[in-house]
């Protein structure tokens, strides 16, 4: 199962991390891994590539089933729609593909 963790701070969300594995299929055909994967991946580059906010990825290179994108600092309004339409996608496959395969949960930070 994928979890997925989306931290928020101030009601905006300041990290979405993935862990895990769907096992909806083998490896290399199962399709909500890879929504979720070029979702994060999306995401991440988007972020990288269209705003100045100081964001940290951290991935698992070798065993993958572990992306973790967060914003550090203030969180642009370009920063915060690509945040909020990462969870928006996200929440799309978690309800097409059921809890058995993806779940959700938000954290408030301090």
């Amino acid at each position: 199962m994928i979890t997925i963790t989306v931290e928020r701070k101030n009601q905006r969300i300041t990290g979405i991390t993935a862990q895990g594995h769907a096992l909806y299929d083998e490896p290399g055909s199962d399709i909500v891994c890879a929504a979720v994967s070029a979702l994060m991946i999306n995401a991440a580059n988007s972020l990288e590539q269209l705003t100045d906010d100081d964001l940290v990825i951290e991935e698992d290179q070798e065993g993958g089933g572990h992306l973790m994108i967060a914003l550090e600092g203030e969180i642009s309004g370009n920063a915060d729609i690509l945040m909020r339409s990462l969870l928006l996608g996200l929440e799309s496959i978690s309800q097409n593909y059921t809890d058995s395969f993806l779940t959700i949960t938000e954290r408030e930070q301090d």
